[in-house]
């Protein structure tokens, strides 16, 4: 099975015809008529993905996914919309969905859309562990707890490469190629400085330790 998807379309038809499409690419698909059947699929199911048209009865596909980003700020959202107007689709777009496709629409490019956002969500999903630290690998953050710290590019790809060697001995030299492309002596004194910074983003959990290995490189200890 490839993902459950959350299914919210008021037209039956079309909900079979898109429904029927899914299931035969392998995907898992969960059908609601409406935004309220929709949230509470949404809670009991956890699905992978949400497809939610915008014009429905009770609740419309809006109200829905602004009342489900209160719950879950990272699922991918997609909007099914006759409304073209681009202050619908901006709307939309702020309230937290992912992308949006205009009806009438093609088979094809509702898969299509469908995969781009879950391999997007799967990327981002990726994480490593470091003590209660965790390393979201595509979003470049460092969390723990509650507490989330936007990473730099240089300090993310740093960090990865000590974290997938934890408790092994890096050298210098492949830490610099991994974040400049090369190991030019230049850029020592700066590996130096990145690995301070992330000793001090480290450092609420005394179980780790970045150790410099005098004349090798350096240990991630966790």
């Amino acid at each position: 099975m490839k993902g459950r998807i959350l299914l919210v379309e008021d037209e039956a038809t079309l909900s079979m015809i898109v429904a029927d499409m899914l299931r035969r690419e392998g995907y898992e698909v969960v059908e609601a008529r409406n935004g309220f059947e929709g949230l509470r699929l949404f809670e009991a199911e956890k699905p992978d993905a949400v497809i939610a048209d915008v014009m429905m009865p009770h609740i419309d596909g809006f109200q829905m996914v602004k009342q489900l980003r209160k719950t879950d700020d990272r699922i991918p959202v997609l909007f099914l919309t006759a409304r073209g107007a681009i202050e619908d689709i901006v709307t939309g777009l702020e309230l937290g969905a992912n992308d949006y496709l205009k009806k009438p629409f093609s088979m094809q490019e509702l898969l299509a859309r469908l995969k781009a956002l879950l391999r997007r969500h799967h990327q981002n999903q990726e994480e490593l562990s470091i003590g209660s630290y965790r390393l979201r690998i595509a979003p470049q953050q460092l969390v723990r707890g509650n507490h989330i710290r936007e990473l730099t590019h240089f300090e993310a790809l740093l960090l990865k490469e000590l974290a997938a060697h934890k408790n092994e001995p890096v050298e210098a030299s492949r830490l610099m190629k991994v974040v400049w492309q090369n190991d030019d002596p230049y850029n020592l004194n700066r590996l130096h400085g990145f690995i301070f910074k992330l000793r001090r983003y480290l450092a609420d959990d005394p179980e780790i330790a970045i150790i410099n290995l005098r004349g090798i490189g350096y240990k991630l200890k966790a």
